[in-house]
């Protein structure tokens, strides 16, 4: 926020800058619409827009020379107070631009990391987003600051004393926000391990679980609401809601199921984010399936498909049974039949349409869910050997037991697992 000539608070005037090097998943054009929407959640009013076609961006300035004058020149033109660029800078590259835009910088990176910021309401989110923030600030630390004034230290004995050159505020500035990663990370690793003991729990119980995962703005909270009844918050806001939420939600037969939303991908995600929210995004790992929510309305829809398989491929849960829900069904037909009728890849295997805002297909989705998670269980019968009690335990924890009883070569146990785990009990497998 700035102040107007009457001090009264107003919104940030931006200027988006972006390269144009033909190789993204989607236009220059559609990145800066996304890079708008993004500055518009972090509270910023967009006064322009430029772009220019390179290779790649330069390596020290972002934009050639010439092109950063003109932005200067279409800065003061539009009033804009700072400049947002759509890809993360170098700190040596964010302050040369800026020193020759005479404006604040802000890349891609820290805009997301700011829109978190607003955004996490839980100490485990808070959390997250601080550690990510601090060490993207940590290597952007320079001498511009105005408290660089050398600190003085006294060394002496018998009396006498003489100066020493102490530490910079740069420098006491660096080690405390290392102190303050790495109690962060520390804090980080407690909710893992908090996380990993309610997983262990939940496979104890024998309870399916399920995750949402999707674009940001995909209607996930929404779907998540409808489903579950839970009033986590829902808006038509990039990133609305950070915070996992678990629900409880039963199926067509009467099956439980454990249903968690997660926070919503997005093209160029911050590596820092990626890996400040591990712990969080760690759920998905225990996920007997995952639903791929995606907003069918939009036109980058085949894009985004590929930024959410991107990311689970980089979280290594690639291997999960997907089941895609196209969302927001009532923005492209007047029925989930009629979109059916008319797209093509809405009558694809493990698809189905639904609008989650005006509830059209709800019961069929919960009915695919449970046919789903039947399809990816196989049923067995094993002995297992006394020797081998792990083996055991592991049966209990991820799969569903009909019968067990104590025989005298071994645990006899008939029930279901997931296929993924069914390699280790087939040597004893019995007919």
């Amino acid at each position: 926020m700035t102040l107007n000539g009457d001090g009264q608070a107003r919104a940030e005037r931006a200027l988006l800058l972006a390269v144009d090097s033909g190789t993204a998943l989607w236009s220059v054009e559609e990145s800066l619409d996304e890079l708008e929407e993004l500055a518009r959640t972090a509270g910023a009013e967009v006064a322009g827009r430029l772009s220019q076609k390179l290779d790649h961006p330069d390596p020290r300035t972002y934009l050639g020379r010439g092109k950063l004058l003109e932005a200067r020149d279409l800065a003061i033109e539009s009033g804009a107070d700072l400049v947002i660029v759509d890809d993360e800078l170098a700190p040596n590259a964010q302050k040369a631009v800026e020193e020759l835009l005479g404006r604040r910088v802000v890349d891609r990176t820290l805009l997301i990391l700011d829109i978190f910021a607003q955004r996490a309401r839980t100490h485990e989110g808070r959390v997250q987003v601080e550690l990510a923030r601090l060490e993207y600030l940590l290597p952007r630390l320079t001498r511009a600051w105005t408290h660089l004034e050398r600190q003085s230290g006294r060394i002496g004995m018998g009396g006498s004393a003489m100066r020493g050159p102490g530490e910079t505020q740069i420098e006491i500035d660096r080690r405390l926000i290392r102190t303050r990663i790495s109690a962060l990370k520390k804090d980080i690793d407690n909710i893992r391990m908090h996380r990993s003991a309610h997983r262990i729990a939940r496979e104890r119980a024998g309870v399916p679980v399920v995750a949402l995962v999707g674009y940001t703005n995909a209607g996930k909270s929404t779907l998540f609401n409808r489903l579950t009844q839970a009033g986590a918050v829902a808006e038509d806001k990039l990133f609305a809601t950070l915070d996992p939420l678990t629900r409880r939600v039963v199926l067509p037969g009467g099956q439980e199921i454990l249903l968690s939303d997660t926070v919503g991908f997005i093209a160029k995600l911050p590596t820092g984010l990626v890996a400040a929210f591990r712990a969080t995004l760690e759920e998905l790992e225990g996920a007997d399936l995952l639903l791929h929510v995606l907003d069918i309305s939009s036109e980058r829809a085949a894009e985004r498909t590929q930024v959410v398989r991107s990311v689970l491929g980089e979280l290594n849960v690639d291997d999960r049974p997907i089941l895609t829900v196209l969302n927001k069904a009532d923005l492209v037909g007047d029925s989930a039949e009629a979109v059916e009728r008319e797209l093509p890849e809405a009558r694809a295997a493990d698809t189905v349409v639904v609008s989650a805002q005006k509830d059209w297909n709800i019961d069929e989705l919960l009915e695919r869910i449970e046919t789903m998670l039947e399809r990816g269980f196989l049923r067995m019968h094993v002995r297992i050997p006394y020797d081998k009690a792990r083996l055991v335990d592991l049966f209990h924890r991820k799969g569903t037991v009909a019968t067990e009883r104590h025989t005298e070569k071994g645990t006899l146990i008939t029930g279901s697992l997931p296929a993924r785990y069914t390699a280790p009990f087939r040597p004893y497998a019995v007919r």
